[in-house]
């Protein structure tokens, strides 16, 4: 080659590129990702922005319902009211209604505002009776009649402040809302401001939330969430007990042992689509089969678990179908190659191996299950329930509640404080929901340790 053909060479060759020297094109890849890793970090900020926004939401509403007003007062039980005849008979003592021991407790608080010198112009006793709430009495008659002894003495009792008080020392009711309003006068507000500084009234816990029955649209202190946990509870059970065996064999047979033909491949199918479905179908479906079928009771937690069953099982069969592929096909290799059958390959290798995942999809799915609302309002769930369902097995087949159902019914009432009752049961709701993904942690966890 001549010395003019190389020079032509040289000059048509594309130039040397350093590894040590970012080109133009190289610098562009770079910015694209880090705009990428950019987008991704805004994403996951806004993300926890949104929940911290949410939660926030839900404990400043929902925090005070957990603390509610009560009245210290000293009752004298009149055996002239309680027990005409004097017999301490709990038959007879059963007659007297709330109406007078309601007497009797606003003739407590009458004898306090006097005891203590609190005076208010233009307060009449309909405000002073007004001040104690519809549930008070009910309390105090309950308390008699498990021990009809104490009729005829003075007894020190702890009861609910009217709701409209209790908003008053929360913030929710002003001097000019009270104004407006026929249910509360400022008068009243004024005597709460003076019984607070003799000590009469008092803002401490209310366990009565967590364990107490729902109440009437009166009485929105009394309202509680004993039967709407119990009641989840009751369900959360059933759904337990029939969805993780029935889905987990049904895994373990569609993964391991059935054939690979388009009958199998119909029902992989209808799996995904079922796990897809309205959750409200599920409801409607319930309500056709176990209460107009089968005869079963309406708003029952056996009938809410066996709905809740139905559309949790396609959550736990893929995730349960999905733990078995995970794992190495050589632990069944190895398994059969020391002569185990199929079945003990499944079981004592495959299937402890799985478990982790297995039990992260069954609490995933129960979780699930815990927060549906639209399928238990079709099966009557949403119904008014005052009585707490019996010991298992009697009591899957009473009435009863459920959390994310009484969230809703409370969301319903005028009042706003179910407003703010909504907003407790929704805390007590994610709490359950915490601990139940806490427990799916730590059981994977041991798992994993084990192998």
């Amino acid at each position: 080659m001549t010395a003019t053909a190389q020079t032509a060479a040289a000059q048509t060759a594309p130039p040397r590129r350093s590894l040590t020297v970012l080109d133009a094109r190289t610098r562009r890849r770079n910015a694209a990702e880090a705009r990428f890793r950019l987008f991704g970090l805004m994403a996951i900020a806004v993300g926890i922005a949104a929940l911290f926004i949410l939660l926030a939401s839900v404990l400043a509403n929902g925090a005070g319902s957990f603390r509610q007003t009560f009245l210290f007062l000293d009752v004298h039980l009149d055996e002239k009211v309680l027990d005409k005849s004097g017999t301490r008979d709990p038959e007879v003592m059963n007659k007297v209604t709330t109406i007078g021991y309601g007497k009797i407790v606003d003739a407590a608080l009458k004898d306090a505002i006097a005891k203590n010198g609190i005076a208010i112009e233009g307060l009449t006793d309909k405000d002073v009776s007004d001040m104690i709430s519809k549930e008070a009495a009910a309390l105090v008659r309950d308390r008699v009649l498990a021990d009809p002894t104490l009729v005829g003495q003075t007894i020190a009792v702890k009861v609910l402040a009217n709701g409209r008080i209790d908003g008053y020392l929360k913030g929710r009711v002003t001097m000019d809302s009270a104004e407006r309003d026929s249910n509360v006068s400022p008068n009243q507000l004024r005597l709460a401001d003076a019984m607070i500084e003799k000590g009469l009234l008092v803002k401490s816990f209310n366990w009565g939330f967590i364990t107490g029955p729902d109440a009437s649209e009166l009485r929105p202190e009394a309202a509680g969430l004993g039967i709407a946990i119990l009641g989840s509870a009751y369900m959360m059970l059933v759904v337990l007990v029939l969805s993780l065996p029935i889905g987990v064999a049904a895994s373990i047979y569609l993964e391991e042992f059935a054939p690979k033909n388009r009958f199998t491949d119909l029902i992989e199918v209808n799996i995904a689509n079922l796990a897809a479905v309205p959750s409200i179908v599920f409801g409607i479906l319930g309500l056709a089969i176990f209460i107009n079928f089968a005869g079963l009771p309406q708003s029952a937690p056996i009938v809410g678990g066996l709905v809740l069953t139905l559309m949790t099982l396609p959550t736990i069969i893929i995730a349960t179908r999905a733990a078995l592929k995970a794992v190495p096909p050589s632990i069944r290799d190895a398994a059969l190659g020391v002569g185990a059958s199929k079945m003990q390959a499944v079981l004592h290798h495959v299937l402890p191996l799985a478990m982790p995942g297995i039990l992260t999809g069954t609490i995933i799915g129960l979780a699930q299950a815990l927060g549906e609302t639209a399928p238990l309002l079709l099966i009557g769930m949403v119904a008014f329930v005052r009585d707490y369902p019996a010991a298992p097995p009697e009591g899957f087949f009473d009435p009863a509640a459920a959390l994310p159902v009484q969230v809703y019914n409370w969301t319903q009432r005028a009042d706003p404080a179910f407003v703010e009752r909504a907003s407790g049961a929704i805390i007590v709701l994610l709490v359950f929901l915490m601990v139940m993904n806490a427990v799916a942690i730590l059981l994977r966890r041991r798992f994993e340790r084990r192998w």
